[in-house]
């Protein structure tokens, strides 16, 4: 009996360990050759492969590793072998219940059995009180995913991601309460039931400053870029209390401070605190400290560029307010590249190196010392791109500016990551470069990382015109392969990847009309340069609704038609002077004009008409990227011309017919535009999040139709029509259709159009998303503009002005589409009932050339 009362005591003293540590159970226990175990004079044994019971999910042989017992291993019984063996299991968690038996001795073999029962598994997971995105959400990071083993952790855990969920969204006073449930189906399977209550948004009442007598409490309130006090007019701020986001905006008061010269500032202490349930005040109290200014600066280290030349680029001067993110912008990273740094480096000097060293204060003011290590300059070694899976490799590298072999500019890399935005086939927010220095023989490898996006368009879209609704349907292919057409493999769905732009366009409404266009562009004809080849075909027909034909096939004589073929060709030449933003395009147009018993738009109703012209045109574009520019400008002048034939043909166009008059058109016309792109915020963007400025952009356009014979008189072809959405529907002559958005369309021109036209044009942007796959952005805008018919009657301050708000959506397969409000204020006598407001839609981001 007493070899049984320690057995039991061991046993029971065992159990109290364990259930120290938890809830579950763990025990030693014999089997029928318990008799053969002395607890007197312990024993050892040669351990036979043990078994394993009562386990479901996991494997024998992982249960087994997990335990630290082998067959062969030599234990002593008893001993602390088996007692860490139960120990080790239970670390894991997942059980229950251990129990380590001894089954049977055979001489010096012993046999045991490990029976364990295993934690339940979780089925499913339920959030209650919450709505479905929510639920999806927390379903991707409450980490209960089913099959996982519900252990106190785990599930202590999940309650825990939950509210910090809430909390990050502002619902400081979120409660989650959890239960389980068994499964009623699965054995030995739980239902996790999270009940959620969020209660209401914690926000901002007030932030209130202490010690602050140098910069007012507005302004300090305005540093902080996340945390801020609701107001009910700011809907761009809802003055959500994260705790997170103040964390991150306590230092944004002291570079206010220290851009004001104020070195010294510290916040004192501060303090959150609730005034009710769903507010909170802010107290925060600063220490400002003296204000300091720059002394004496000097330059050490210097052989390249002597001091004066160094003080012009460093622009701070003796007596300056100490700015130390001032300094550091001058020094590093000044966003227009007049900086110290951007000198060297664009010189070559990729190991330069500047340290501003604080060589002496006294009371106010402080002494400076550039040190500057120049190294030597580096030559580029190899480029290449990553990440291009459709766009060719040659694609990319002809619009890089860095080449092996020349010095290292940062400029030329810059530059570079503008160019491959341009191109449209990489999402904008994710390029990068990778700069690879070799210190040891002077030179650098560069890699360009790039992520391809969607660039190719379908358009279907409903106009109007002609008092009928125009269907549209069109594919275009922004990166298009030509050289692969017969390549099988290159079609998926088309040849793609060499840069080229193929558009296919139709546009009806039913019997009245039809048209088609085809249109190619090669933007690097030969590809050595870049010099674009633009090709474009078109047929239109519009008739009067009469069939081609009566029902027994034979032409009705009675049809009443008008056809337009056209063609074009055009050359495109990237300049390097005034500089290399600027390029040249030149266009030699032909189109063919066929009339039969067609007098509702020309002055003639039967005949012919030919449009032959040359389109000269130079500009300048500087923007940063498409889509949504941040910065940099456009501007363009367009000169269309044909030729002179009334000065050369001996016609007396006092007396010769209509058709005769326009049998060959002539005019000239010309176009000045200007846009530019302001960044108002200067936000940049960091990894995982997106850089959303507000942009400021401003256009004015400028438009001017002439003659030359006042006898041939101004061309009925190639007008402005003024007013509206823009969205055309169809124009038959050449017209150009204006958007000026609050009033009816093409109302601010007579129906035969004006000759003269301006527009002015101010949009604030703001982007709501910039993913590559829907870039989203509203703007309010303000517009101006008028046509006129005649020279003297052209005024550029008789304006007609608008103004409302909008939202444009940048889809790849569709392109940008357009929803506007515009709100109109000043009438149009020739349409008196014109509502004051409307809704207007848009496709394309032009609303017209101007």
């Amino acid at each position: 009996m007493n070899k049984y009362y320690k057995m039991n005591k061991l046993i029971s003293l065992i159990g109290i360990l364990y259930l120290l540590c938890g809830s579950l159970q763990a025990q030693i226990t014999l089997g029928n050759d318990s008799n053969a175990i002395s607890y007197s004079s312990p024993k050892e044994y040669e351990l036979a492969m043990p078994t394993v019971t009562g386990a479901q999910q996991l494997d024998r042989g992982i249960i087994l590793a997990l335990s630290g017992l082998a067959a062969g291993d030599k234990i002593k019984v008893p001993g602390d072998k088996i007692a860490q063996a139960i120990d080790n299991l239970w670390k894991q968690g997942l059980f229950e219940n251990i129990k380590i038996t001894v089954t049977k001795i055979v001489g010096s073999t012993i046999f045991l059995d490990i029976y364990l029962e295993e934690k339940p598994r979780i089925s499913k997971t339920e959030f209650r009180g919450v709505k479905k995105k929510d639920r999806e959400d927390l379903a991707e990071k409450d980490g209960l995913q089913k099959g996982r083993v519900a252990t106190e952790s785990l599930l202590s855990l999940a309650k825990t991601i939950v509210k910090e969920h809430f909390v990050n969204e502002g619902y400081l006073n979120t409660k989650v309460t959890l239960t389980t449930t068994p499964d009623p189906v699965l054995k030995n399977n739980i239902i996790v039931i999270i009940t959620i209550e969020k209660g209401q948004k914690v926000r901002v009442q007030d932030i209130i400053f202490h010690g602050n007598t140098s910069i007012s409490e507005n302004k300090l309130r305005r540093s902080l870029k996340e945390t801020k006090v609701k107001r009910w007019w700011n809907v761009f701020n809802s003055g959500k209390y994260l705790e997170d986001n103040y964390v991150a905006d306590k230092p944004k008061i002291l570079e206010k401070y220290n851009a004001k010269g104020f070195r010294d500032a510290s916040i004192v202490k501060d303090t959150v605190y609730k005034i009710s349930e769903n507010r909170v005040n802010i107290e925060i109290t600063v220490n400002e400290g003296r204000k300091y200014y720059f002394r004496n600066i000097t330059w050490v280290g210097n052989s390249k560029y002597n001091s004066k030349v160094l003080d012009a680029v460093f622009g701070i001067k003796k007596g300056d307010v100490f700015d130390q993110s001032m300094l550091e912008q001058k020094l590093f990273m000044n966003p227009n590249g007049n900086d110290i740094s951007s000198l060297y480096m664009d010189d070559g000097y990729l190991f330069f190196q500047i340290t501003p060293v604080e060589v002496f204060v006294e009371g106010d003011s402080i002494d400076m010392e550039m040190r500057i290590y120049e190294g030597k300059q580096a030559i580029i070694n190899k480029v290449w791109v990553s990440g291009n899976t459709k766009t060719n490799d040659h694609v990319v590298m002809r619009e890089v500016r860095t080449k092996p072999g020349q010095l290292f500019r940062r400029s030329d890399i810059i530059r570079s990551q503008r160019e491959l935005a341009q191109l449209g086939y990489f999402d904008p927010e994710k390029l990068n470069v990778n700069p690879i220095p070799n210190p040891a023989n002077g030179t650098v490898d560069i890699e360009y990382i790039v992520e391809e996006k969607p660039s190719d368009q379908i358009e279907l879209s409903g106009g109007w015109g002609g008092n009928r609704i125009v269907g549209t349907l069109g594919v275009t292919f922004n990166n298009f392969s030509s050289k692969n057409m017969f390549k099988r493999s290159s079609w998926r769905p088309l040849p793609a990847g060499d840069g080229q732009r193929l558009s296919v366009r139709a546009q009806s409404n039913g019997v009245f009309y039809q048209s088609i266009n085809a249109s190619f562009t090669e933007p690097w004809l030969g590809g050595k340069k870049p010099n674009s080849l633009s090709l474009t075909s078109y047929y239109t027909v519009q008739s009067g609704g009469n069939q081609n034909s009566a029902g027994d096939k034979i032409p009705r004589a009675d049809r009443s038609f008008m056809t337009i073929t056209g063609f074009s060709a055009g050359l495109g030449k990237r300049l390097k002077r005034p500089d290399d933003y600027f390029s040249l395009y030149a266009e030699a147009n032909y189109q063919y004009y066929v009339v039969n018993k067609y007098g509702s738009i020309f002055s003639f109703s039967d005949g012919f008409a030919n449009n032959i012209n040359g389109k000269l045109s130079i500009s300048r574009n500087s923007i940063d990227k498409p889509i949504f520019e941040t910065s940099g400008s456009k501007i363009s002048f367009t000169a269309q011309l044909t030729p002179p034939y009334s000065l050369f043909n001996k016609k007396d166009y006092s007396s010769i017919s209509e058709q005769e008059r326009y049998k060959f058109i002539e005019y000239q016309k010309y176009k000045f535009t200007a846009a530019w792109y302001t960044n108002l915020t200067g936000i940049k963007s960091t990894e995982g999040k997106e850089a959303r400025n507000l942009v400021l952009y401003t256009k004015a356009g400028y438009g001017f139709l002439g003659m030359y014979n006042q006898k041939v008189g101004l061309s009925p072809f190639e007008r402005f029509y003024l007013g509206g959405s823009g969205l055309t529907g169809y124009a038959l002559d050449g017209r150009e259709i204006i958007a000026l958005r609050g009033y009816d369309d093409q109302t601010l021109s007579p129906t035969t159009g004006s000759a003269f036209v301006n527009k002015y044009t101010m949009e604030l942007r703001y982007p709501l998303s910039l993913n590559p796959q829907a870039t989203i952005y509203m703007l309010g805008f303000a517009e101006a503009g008028n046509a006129w018919s005649k020279a003297k009657d052209y005024n550029p301050f008789q304006l007609k002005r608008s103004a409302g708000v909008g939202l444009r959506i940048f889809l790849p397969m569709f392109g940008l589409l357009g929803f506007d409000y515009g709100w109109r204020f000043d009438d149009v006598p020739a349409n008196p009932g014109m509502p004051k407001g409307q809704f207007h839609f848009t496709i394309g981001a032009a609303l017209g050339e101007l």
